[in-house]
């Protein structure tokens, strides 16, 4: 490890072990929002938006909203998420005159909008051992720490039956952390480049662009690298990270999203690369094609949204209404 990336690893590393619920509160100065995109998730976000809702609503008022995005399930993910706490907004519903672009990353854009919280905690919604500590974790360094704008998870993900410490999935062994190590080293002390949970100031998430689909994660290190460098990010050791396995074709399609994406940020392409997949199935009758889209879209930052600035400024004016500045 080069020694910049290792200074940055030892100061920009933490374990959310360090973090409670009720030290937090007390160094709070700013509204949180936790988000969780759930496409037909019925199975597992009813049990973490209630661990969030009793531990850091209830016990301690440490999150202020929490807040499904809900791309279409066809599934009971609204009912339970709802039944269990949260604000369900469909997401065809939030900026509709912008249309819709499949992928994830949409959601996670357009939540920016939907939110309200200073801070915004991003939460995937397939995770089957859930502790709330996770978003306690996440918002360590940034209520502590006035430099940090951007926070990623770490974990150990049990494989195969048994646990790969410190090893990232397949397609961030593979695919994401060769990427960072050859063109963004800076960024190579990251454990897990790709995790879905993590969190931000708002500040500067909103002057981000959003990639629609799988490479919005690998987007985000790289822009937020470019806009505040590499001490704005931090990474907190939360354990170990339980979901289900995708099949190898899926991710392939992954991986393809996410190089197009960092050949974006690279500019190595123009024009612009192929934006399909063909991958091979054995049938009864031989091999059997499937061609796949991996065209990766982009959002502009939620900044420079018209619909946005004005949300926001009326927001502020609220808070200033309902606590206004003491006078001489």
């Amino acid at each position: 490890m080069r020694r910049d990336v290792h200074r940055w690893f030892e100061r920009r590393t933490y374990d959310g072990r360090d973090f409670s619920p009720v030290g937090l509160l007390a160094r709070k100065a700013e509204t949180i929002s936790v988000v969780l995109p759930a496409l037909n998730e019925a199975a597992t976000v009813g049990r973490i938006v209630s661990a969030i809702n009793r531990d850091l609503v209830v016990a301690v008022p440490l999150v202020d909203e929490i807040i499904v995005i809900d791309p279409g399930s066809v599934d009971e993910t609204a009912t339970e998420a709802a039944a269990a706490g949260a604000a369900v907004i469909a997401e065809e519903e939030i900026l509709a005159g912008y249309g819709r672009i499949a992928g994830k990353g949409e959601a996670l854009w357009k939540s920016l909008y939907a939110a309200s919280g200073d801070i915004v905690v991003f939460i995937d919604a397939d995770l089957e051992d859930f502790d709330a500590q996770v978003v306690t974790g996440l918002l360590g360094p940034l209520l502590t720490d006035a430099e940090v704008s951007y926070v990623k998870a770490s974990y150990d993900r049990p494989l195969l039956g048994g646990l790969l410490p410190g090893g990232g999935g397949r397609v961030t062994e593979l695919v994401a952390r060769p990427l960072l190590n050859m063109y963004w080293p800076h960024l190579a002390g990251l454990i897990q480049p790709l995790a879905g949970e993590f969190a931000g100031r708002r500040a500067l998430l909103e002057r981000l662009p959003f990639v629609s689909g799988y490479g919005v994660e690998f987007a985000h290190l790289v822009d937020v690298f470019s806009v505040a460098g590499a001490d704005a990010i931090a990474q907190v050791e939360v354990g170990r990270k339980i979901h289900r396995h995708q099949s190898d074709e899926a991710l392939g399609r992954m991986a393809a999203e996410i190089i197009q994406t960092a050949w974006s940020r690279l500019g190595v392409h123009s024009p612009v690369p192929g934006q399909t997949l063909t991958q091979f199935r054995r049938c009864d009758g031989g091999l059997e094609p499937h061609t796949h889209s991996v065209a990766v879209h982009e959002r502009a930052p939620m900044i420079t949204i018209a619909e946005y600035a004005a949300r926001r400024t009326s927001r502020r004016r609220r808070a200033v209404e309902d606590h206004p500045s003491p006078t001489a």
